[in-house]
């Protein structure tokens, strides 16, 4: 259903919301709202143009809040009607937060409504999209960042006679590994993006130590009252894979100490940068489903806490040299999150759930005909280069486009340039 018209400058947006069924396998169940923002430039407003559905990165994140014509957008609108899709959970769609999540009866029936909220529900739900504002004898392109890759992955699994193209940029995800095998390549990755860091700010060494060597002696609290712990400062590492993202912790870094009534200590600035930095009890989808997005008929046990164990270099205080963690998930977060707390049972039920669908289907996507191309980023700290290679090969239609020249960001960083080179290569005139 469309709500209302917005115009700003370059821009003209439609919202739309859809009732989905919460379940697909009960039809008549409870349903749900997925919301989306349809964009188009004003002057193409009324013309009959292609679509283009962007699938945003997480998973528990919402699409872009469009503000102006350029990035990615501004080169998409030259040549499609684009979709901003508010994946099931996230934004204006039915929201999961630990707000909503109180409404349930226990710990089980919270984790069975989050099951339902990987990228196999929101793939059936782009198709009741489709159907209902396209019609079901038409087709549509995809672009997939990150986590919105695996959805469109997935896409291409189950649903391909909805599709027209599909584009990854950073996410083409390995097709049926366990997660162990997937963290011990991750952490290898963030280990080298620590040497990175210290590289290119050797001065900054000596800093994070005395900032650990503070929060092991001191009860810091961070604005919003969470204890900041020496484990959640480990996880600013989190933005190492991006292009901007020793930038993003050596600023926040470099006013990290003021001078207090009787000593020094961490400043309101560093604490509230750090704060804003780690958003997983705002974005509750990502703690609790993200291990869970790469399970097909196992559990993950805490994949992420479990190989940590096989990396000496991230223990605190037993090295001469501190490492930042990265994009994993780990028990312990949902005692020291506030809002993650009382979802802390619900995660342990999912991190032991076994029966999760499989999500990739091998010998269709080997015979698959719709053109394809994705951007393989060659040092990605989030989505292995090594499996997405391996994935690239198994998928038919499929042109790999392997680059160091940019980062898992690009497509934000880039955009124009990054989408051109997949559409051309979609196109053949690349």
């Amino acid at each position: 259903m469309r709500k209302h018209i917005v115009r700003i400058p370059g821009l003209v947006i439609f919202d739309h919301e859809f009732v989905v069924p919460l379940d697909y396998s009960d039809l008549k169940g409870p349903k749900i709202i997925t919301f989306a923002r349809e964009i188009v430039t004003p002057e193409k407003e009324e013309k009959s143009m292609p679509w283009l559905v962007f699938l945003q990165g997480g998973p528990g994140f919402p699409s872009p809040r469009p503000e102006v014509n350029e990035g990615w957008l501004k080169r998409a609108l030259q040549d499609y009607r684009v979709l901003l899709l508010d994946q099931r959970g996230t934004g204006m769609s039915t929201p999961v937060l630990n707000q909503t999540l109180e409404a349930f009866a226990s710990a089980e029936s919270q984790a069975k409504y989050l099951s339902l909220f990987r990228a196999d529900s929101i793939v059936q739900d782009l198709e009741i999209i489709r159907k209902e504002l396209i019609g079901n004898d038409q087709t549509w392109s995809v672009l997939g960042q990150s986590y919105g890759g695996f959805c469109a992955l997935h896409y291409l699994s189950s649903a391909s006679h909805g599709l027209s193209e599909v584009m990854f940029t950073g996410g083409l995800p390995p097709l049926n590994l366990h997660p162990d095998e997937i963290y011990r390549k991750t952490y290898a990755r963030v280990i080298q993006r620590n040497r990175g860091y210290y590289k290119r700010y050797p001065d900054d060494e000596q800093l994070i130590q005395r900032i650990v060597d503070h929060l092991t002696r001191n009860d810091v609290q961070l604005p919003n009252g969470d204890l900041l712990t020496p484990k959640r400062f480990q996880q600013s590492g989190i933005v190492f894979g991006m292009e901007n993202g020793f930038e993003q912790v050596h600023y926040m870094l470099e006013g990290a100490f003021v001078q207090g009534h009787s000593d020094s200590e961490l400043s309101y600035p560093f604490l509230k940068s750090l704060q804003n930095l780690l958003t997983f009890d705002t974005n509750p989808i990502y703690a609790l489903l993200h291990e869970a997005i790469y399970c097909q008929g196992f559990a993950s046990n805490w994949s992420a806490e479990r190989t940590l164990a096989e990396f000496p270099e991230f223990i605190i205080q037993a090295n001469d040299r501190f490492y930042f963690t990265g994009e994993m998930i780990y028990p312990w977060m949902f005692s020291e999150y506030e809002h993650l707390q009382p979802l802390r049972s619900a995660a342990e039920i999912l991190a032991k759930y076994e029966d999760w669908p499989v999500l990739y289907d091998p010998p269709v996507l080997k015979k698959n005909r719709v053109p394809s191309a994705a951007a393989i980023y060659y040092d990605d700290m989030y989505v292995e280069r090594q499996f997405s290679e391996e994935t690239a090969a198994q998928i038919g239609s499929l042109r790999p486009w392997i680059t160091n020249q940019y980062e898992h960001s690009a497509l934000r960083m880039h955009g124009e340039q990054v989408l051109d080179r997949l559409i051309g290569l979609i196109h053949g005139e690349v």
